[in-house]
């Protein structure tokens, strides 16, 4: 049902991805002015569960053996890119700007990424299979998550220092 409902809006699905980025951007820079890292932190604790629930969790059909897809789409292009590009984009944006280390953040949601669909492929009883097209929009989304939160880290950190300088 919700992805009939998906497929059926997919416009309006694209809108409010990126209004949703445009949301999370201004709660983590919020979140990073304010000091509230815990916050920041429980954010990534959040968008770590539901990543590890959304790919590893067994999907209900039959296991079969092991299958793996090598193909690359072009970002932001169907439903299941756009899914994909979300994936770890929250999990980045979050951590990223909790620790002021995006950069770090993006190189382990990269590995994060690669473990995942690695165990996709090793574990049929989980019903997945593994896919490069996933591992490359999961980077994608990790990377426009690492771009924001180095964004925010960078504006906190010129007024941190105008305002001693000033």
């Amino acid at each position: 049902m919700i992805s009939t409902f998906l497929i059926e809006h997919a416009p309006l699905v694209r809108a409010a991805f990126w209004v949703t980025l445009a949301a999370a951007a201004v709660l983590a820079w919020l979140l990073h002015r304010l000091r509230l890292r815990g916050i920041l932190l429980g954010l990534s604790g959040v968008s770590l569960v539901a990543v590890l629930v959304l790919t590893l969790l067994p999907d209900g059909t039959r296991p079969g053996g092991v299958t793996c897809t090598v193909q690359f789409s072009v970002p932001f292009q169907g439903l299941e890119t756009l899914a994909n590009v979300a994936l770890l984009l929250p999990l980045v944006l979050f951590l990223g700007t909790a620790t002021n280390r995006p950069l770090t953040i993006l190189a382990g949601a990269v590995a994060l990424s690669v473990a995942i669909e690695v165990v996709q492929a090793l574990a049929p009883a989980l019903g997945r299979r593994c896919d490069t097209n996933d591992w490359f929009m999961n980077t994608v989304g990790a990377l426009l998550g690492a771009v924001v939160a180095l964004v925010v880290c960078r504006i906190e950190r010129r007024r941190t220092t105008a305002a001693v300088a000033g």
